[in-house]
């Protein structure tokens, strides 16, 4: 269905209109907001995937790549283009509108050795293939005392993109999360694309790989080092993306560059944000979100997922189990509204976490404004 209306839309002046309604109003205001120089080389996060993608299948013949127009059409969104040229069919395979089949045949595939990266056009359809992923590919090693290995990645767009409606707009984030055997990873910048996907296709388990369609056109400057072709991310680490001293505000994907926009102007109010980049929500790395909380004293967590037993949750138990005497106010959540996506843009906007709501959050925390109960 969204590759039938990007093939209307080909790539022509509509598309145009379309994609520049996305991206920031200047580069200037997305380079402010991240706060990276300009002068550093760039590189798209499709860019990033793309080439993760291109050297791992150059270094590893066992590895190959399926779903559905990853080969002809070179991708829904252009992560798999040129792949098939350089790599054939027989490593490169398109299939049918099936997610049940060609998941199961990928975890197949991974039980005998090979490597499969399954891309889902979107990860709302992977509930069609959530079976294979979590009863045949999360508990194959556990059920069979570690003689079963399953390295298989399963990668695609993750959570809210634009005006397209509730059944492809969800956060898989925590779903994935909840389950062991499984490892889930976010990423926010083309260093975090490159790294962690390499890594995911390097490891021995199954690995959710979270991206974000509006994240694919972005770009990040880039270090000689995270070209090279031996460059991977650890997973279970996260990144301080900014220091700060006042407050912690844990954010993954596109919510950690509305943390980063929020962290610059709390800055010009005198209150210091630190920016924790989950990049992995299992296995999380607890002790850099405790480590900075013991440092700050005060905690905001970020997700666009929906709040009720979110990675929020999660974070927020991990807290007040080891740092719960550091805190010096309650910890503040922010997530999308608990309802599914509307369809119309202004509810949209207000369904999906603001930089404004995150600047609110900090400040609660920082006890710089009312209460949210007292403003009710």
């Amino acid at each position: 269905m969204l590759g039938a209306a990007r093939r209307q839309l080909g790539s022509g002046p509509m598309l145009g209109q379309v994609l520049r309604r996305l991206r920031p109003a200047t580069a200037a205001a997305a380079e402010a907001a991240r706060g990276y120089s300009a002068a550093a080389r760039e590189m798209t996060v499709r860019e990033a995937l793309n080439t993760a993608l291109d050297e791992e299948m150059s270094a590893d013949p066992s590895v190959f790549l399926m779903g559905e127009e990853v080969g002809e059409y070179q991708g829904a969104y252009k992560i798999t283009k040129g792949l098939l040229d350089k790599y054939g069919p027989d490593r490169v395979l398109d299939t049918p509108i099936t997610e049940a089949g060609f998941t199961g045949i990928a975890v197949g595939a991974a039980y005998q050795g090979l490597r499969p990266v399954v891309e889902f056009m979107t990860f709302n359809f992977s509930m069609q293939a959530i079976d294979h992923i979590i009863n045949s590919a999360a508990k194959s090693n556990y059920m069979s005392a570690g003689q079963i290995s399953v390295p298989i990645v399963f990668r695609g767009p993750n959570g809210a993109a634009a005006g397209v409606g509730a059944q492809h707009s969800q956060c898989y984030a925590a779903w994935y999360a909840h389950v062991p055997g499984l490892k889930v990873l976010a990423p926010y910048s083309a260093e975090d694309a490159r790294g962690l996907l390499k890594s995911a296709i390097r490891d021995p388990d199954p690995v959710v790989f979270l991206e974000n369609e509006l994240l694919y056109g972005e770009s990040f400057p880039i270090s000689a080092e995270v070209l090279d072709s031996s460059f991977s991310l650890p997973i279970g680490k996260a990144k301080i993306e900014r220091e700060g001293k006042d407050v912690t505000i844990t954010a993954y994907s596109k919510m950690v560059g509305y943390a980063l926009q929020a962290a610059e102007i709390l800055s010009k109010e005198g209150i210091s944000a630190e920016v924790i980049n989950l990049r992995s929500i299992r296995p999380l790395d607890r002790a850099a979100i405790n480590a900075s909380v013991r440092k700050t004293n005060r905690l905001v967590t970020l997700e666009e997922g929906f709040p009720q037993h979110g990675i929020g949750s999660e974070i927020c138990m991990s807290v007040v189990e080891e740092s719960f005497e550091y805190l010096d106010a309650p910890v503040e959540r922010i997530a999308g509204a608990d309802v599914p996506m509307p369809y119309a843009a202004n509810l949209e906007r207000m369904a999906v976490p603001q930089v404004d709501d995150i600047v609110r959050a900090a400040k609660r925390a920082c006890y710089r404004a009312a209460p949210m109960a007292a403003t009710a």
